[in-house]
């Protein structure tokens, strides 16, 4: 008893610190305080006095809740009741944590785990029955019996039922006053009847398969973290990780839970599935913001780690992640009714009011006319039954079912045969950029050497090319050997030899992956080239340094040791004393630094990503064979006097397919409109490749600079209000 009431006041503090607002708010809203070492006390059954996930905040000031405090144990609990309303604040609080923040030996204290050991069997299965499996808790789902029972009575077929029963009821009527009774109204209510159930059937049948399909996709790939239990190394399914657990990560794995960064080796996390943006984030065991959104020592559930690897320990598993809660507040939204159902329910209210006013006017006739009131009665439900269109139903589900097929056939799936109705009823399309209009994956666009800017052709049906790299000759070259050795990007091994280049897997950051695929297709075998230049020293980007550095070993030793770097372009530039220009090394002009700036702009300018890229060839003499490299403070190799080979630029493209479906969208008059956080210059790029705005649009910020201050000043203005 005393464990649950533990437990529940856990759970309840934690739901008044989700909603909780800022301290400024009405004095009106109650306040409540949650005893930290309270919450935190032993229990009889647990094993550690571990502190709950819930219990984040000292004291929260919570609005829109209504509690109730009890104690029980010495233990407050706090009852809450939401009022509706509050889900869009809810969205704009920020996270309330402080495993951030403290020292990490407080930490693992907190959790009573052991950075080599882990936790212990006995541990863990006590954390997993407090705050239940690592894995997000589905949306409440309708029962299969009242989805059937919807399709069977809702809507317009409840008006076919009633039909159904006027009519056994006419025939009844007629069975009790006539000898010769006609079968006509039995007829027809046996017809109502099947009408109404083979069409409810077939569309029950028609959802059911889809949500099944859609659930097979959820556990096709079962998803295992690397964790440390009992002193061991061994994989778990993510679902049975717990707070307090040490687990390791490396590039290419889903972060299992949210982690406290113990230690990390160039990691980096691609944050799209949170943020919608694919450029990596470095993580690092530093605490570098009190947010715990926008700080580097944690990494967050379902993000995917791109390269490097990380030790850490899990501070919230399941629903208590950060991409539980967004997921716990975008299910509690609810959905209106679709136009189709709409437009059936107004269709069935104004034919049941035809119906009704017509069967009473008829009825009122027959009765004046002298006929039996049980005649007229007859005669009214003939009345209503006729203005009922008992083939409307099966009509709308057939064209509705056949729609869906035509759908599958383009792999598009329907869960709800009326969304086919809501689609071609769609009138403005709002769509994220990345990873929708775009493919969500770098692409090298430009390249900037020998003083002028080239367009990179990358093709997506080339499998393999057949060109090679020499060790001297064009800067072009030079350019691409530093972009093929500089990189820590890999294809991954299994199974990919038939596939196109850039469709091929790989691991690492994006823009490395980008250049990695160039130099795929413009050199062969990047892998093999490696191997013939071994890596002996690295420093990964960081961004302090702004760059990246490698020490590689060549064919021919008695050139020397290779050292190659890239970076940001203006760091690279300061680190360089010659350019290469058309195979020849000569020196640094300022007109050469003039051109430098003009196609760095001029790259920028239009929306892509520029990196820097130089190189040096170590003298032999103070660098021989077998020269153990520093890569720590203070360096043992020189990375100034460095030589200049040029500039690479790098673009998310826009998707094949998507300027014919914005133009298909375009000619059905719907209007297509992109969101996104991107700079103006890339979001008009976009835009304009797909077909979204003409070449000769303008973007509010292009109309500010032509009207002047007074626009900029008030579209400053308008922003600050949003």
């Amino acid at each position: 008893m005393e464990m649950d009431s533990t437990k529940r006041a856990r759970t309840e503090s934690y739901r008044a610190a989700t909603d909780a607002l800022t301290a400024n708010e009405s004095k009106e809203d109650a306040a409540v305080l949650v005893n930290e070492q309270a919450l935190s006390s032993p229990s009889t059954n647990s094993a550690a006095p571990v502190p709950s996930q819930a219990n984040k905040v000292d004291a929260v000031a919570v609005s829109a809740v209504i509690p109730q405090v009890v104690k029980e144990q010495n233990v407050v609990v706090v009852k809450t009741r939401k009022t509706p309303g509050n889900t869009i604040d809810d969205l704009k609080k920020e996270v309330q944590m402080d495993e951030h923040q403290i020292s990490l030996d407080e930490l693992i204290a907190r959790y009573s785990s052991n950075i080599e050991k882990g936790l212990t069997s006995a541990q863990a299965k006590t954390y997993l029955e407090r705050d239940g499996p690592n894995a997000l808790t589905p949306p409440k789902t309708t029962p299969e019996w009242i989805k059937f029972c919807k399709n069977l009575f809702g809507g317009f077929a409840m008006l076919l039922w009633i039909g159904a029963f006027l009519c056994y009821l006419a025939y009844t009527i007629d069975a009790f006053t006539k000898e010769n009774v006609s079968k006509d109204n039995l007829y027809l209510g046996v017809v109502l009847m099947t009408v109404v159930m083979i069409t409810g059937c077939f569309q029950y049948y028609q959802e059911s398969k889809s949500s099944k399909i859609m659930e097979s996709f959820k556990k096709m790939v079962p998803t295992y973290a690397l964790v440390r239990r009992d002193g061991e190394k061994i994989h778990l399914p993510t679902e049975k990780l717990v707070v307090g657990d040490i687990v390791e990560v490396k590039g290419g794995d889903r972060v299992p839970a949210d982690i406290r960064i113990i230690k990390a080796t160039g990691l980096k996390v691609d944050n799209s599935s949170l943020t919608g943006e694919s450029e990596p984030q470095s993580r690092s065991p530093e605490c570098t913001s009190p947010n715990p959104l926008e700080t580097r020592n944690v990494a967050f559930f379902s993000t995917n780690a791109v390269e490097g690897t990380a030790v850490g320990v899990v501070i919230c598993t399941g629903d208590n992640t950060v991409m539980g809660r967004i997921a716990h507040l975008a299910s509690g939204l609810e959905s209106g009714q679709t136009p189709i159902a709409k437009e059936i329910e107004r269709f069935i209210h104004l034919i049941t009011a035809v119906a009704m006013v017509l069967g009473l006017v008829f009825f009122a006739i027959a009765f004046l006319l002298g006929y039996h009131w049980l005649t007229a009665v007859v005669f009214l439900i003939g009345i209503i039954v006729a203005n009922v269109p008992e083939g409307l139903i099966a009509t709308v589900t057939v064209c509705l079912t056949l729609t869906a097929k035509r759908m599958a056939k383009k792999n598009c799936l329907v869960k709800n045969l009326e969304a086919v109705e809501t689609l071609g009823s769609t009138s403005t399309i709002c769509s994220d950029k990345t990873g929708t209009l775009t493919q969500n994956q770098m692409t090298v666009a430009h390249a900037w050497f020998d003083g002028s800017i080239k367009v990179c052709d990358t093709e997506e049906h080339v499998i393999a090319s057949q060109d090679a790299l020499g060790e001297d000759g064009t800067t072009q070259n030079a350019l691409l050997r530093v972009a093929a050795l500089c990189n820590r990007a890999e294809f991954k091994k299994s199974g990919q030899e038939d596939k196109p280049i850039l469709r091929k897997d790989c691991t690492g950051d994006a823009s490395e992956i980008a250049l990695l695929k160039y130099s795929e297709l413009s050199i062969g075998s990047v892998e093999q080239y490696r191997l013939k230049n071994t890596k002996v020293a690295e420093i990964p980007f960081n961004s302090t340094n702004k760059y990246q550095l490698s020490i590689h070993e060549t064919s021919d030793t008695k050139q020397g040791y290779l050292l190659v770097m890239k970076g940001a372009p203006e760091r690279i530039l300061g680190c360089c004393s010659t350019i290469l220009l058309n195979g020849k090394e000569v020196a640094l002009t300022s007109q050469l630094k003039d051109d430098f700036e003009k196609a760095y702009m001029e790259l920028g300018g239009m929306g892509e990503r520029v990196l820097g890229f130089c190189d040096l060839r170590l003298n032999s003499d103070d660098f021989p064979t077998g020269f153990a490299f520093t890569t720590e403070d203070p360096l043992n190799f020189p990375i100034g006097g460095l030589r200049f080979v040029g500039l690479i630029s790098m673009i998310d493209p826009p998707r094949a397919a998507v300027p014919l479906a914005v133009s298909k969208c375009r000619s059905a008059g719907i209007k297509v409109v992109m969101v996104t956080g991107d700079h103006p210059i890339t979001a008009k790029a976009i835009a304009k490749s797909v077909g979204i705005i003409s070449a000769d649009s303008e973007t509010v910020e292009d109309i500010a600079a032509r009207k002047g201050s007074r626009w900029t000043r008030s579209i400053q203005a308008r922003r600050l209000q949003l």
